[in-house]
């Protein structure tokens, strides 16, 4: 068990509902944290069998971790529903001092899996909904948290990128510049709010063992090990750990980063 040390946060984790947002909800909650759940469909967590509904994710992580949590619904594209998902979490659990913004991917495409969003032939709706999905989701969910972070002066943002914005892939070309805007982004908001005392920075998963990449990838066997090599997939609380940096003592004075989390399969500067 992680020590509580931070007891009495209120975190606001987005796309929370499944995969890697449901183990940052549980990091966070384990350290102590209340934690707002935050899904897009309440059936979401059924979508890849990694759970039934949003309200019971919220009730089980709650439970689990002997903490406060509230499921909060809706489409983080429309600046009514990030504000409204925002002031719903403020006033069950207090004042968002942690913001995980994890919902995007390009799964808003209708192009198929893996690889949706190629440089040419996608169609304009889908570059419009991947756009949306990662890109303008950040924008205003971390507008309408900023607001209140600066008020207090306190706070830490987390944006969820993917070392796909640090590479070309011809296959996946909209989804890879959604998520470099993404990164450029945290950065330029690190800037405006470093004299507000908030730092904002963003976590870069390589591939990660979620139920969705395991369900729409064909993949090598060897690649499945869970120790003796990095050259390998990684597991949910891998990346979910580092969450702990950003969001507690030892990330205090870092801001304005990006992390990749991908046991060196990119191992050149950002």
């Amino acid at each position: 068990m992680a020590t509580r040390l931070l007891e009495g946060k209120t975190a606001l984790v987005t796309g929370a509902g499944r995969g890697l947002g449901r183990a940052f909800a549980e990091r966070l909650a384990e350290l102590g944290c209340k934690v707002g759940i935050h899904g897009l469909r309440e059936n979401g967590p059924a979508e890849y069998g990694e759970g039934t509904t949003l309200t019971a994710t919220a009730a089980e992580i709650g439970q689990k971790f002997q903490t406060q949590t509230v499921r909060v619904l809706g489409d983080l594209t429309r600046s009514e529903d990030a504000d409204r998902i925002v002031a719903e979490t403020s006033a069950t659990l207090g004042p968002v001092d942690i913001l995980v913004h994890n919902a995007g991917g390009d799964i808003a495409a209708a192009g198929g899996k893996p690889n949706p969003n190629d440089a040419v032939f996608i169609k304009h709706e889908d570059v419009r909904a991947v756009l949306d999905r990662n890109l303008m989701s950040t924008i205003l969910v971390c507008q309408a948290v900023s607001k209140g972070m600066m008020e207090r002066k306190s706070g830490r943002i987390l944006t969820i990128s993917s070392i796909s914005a640090f590479k070309g892939n011809a296959s996946g070309a909209i989804y890879s510049t959604a998520k470099a805007a993404v990164v450029e982004y945290t950065r330029c908001l690190a800037i405006q709010l470093r004299e507000f005392n908030v730092n904002v920075n963003s976590l870069a998963p390589g591939d990660t063992r979620t139920g969705r990449f395991l369900g729409t990838r064909q993949v090598e066997t060897s690649r499945l090990a869970t120790e003796g090599t990095l050259d390998r997939i990684a597991l949910v609380d891998e990346v979910a750990r580092v969450v702990e940096f950003f969001a507690g003592p030892l990330g205090a004075f870092v801001t304005g980063q990006a992390l990749r989390v991908d046991g060196g399969t990119q191992c050149w500067p950002s």
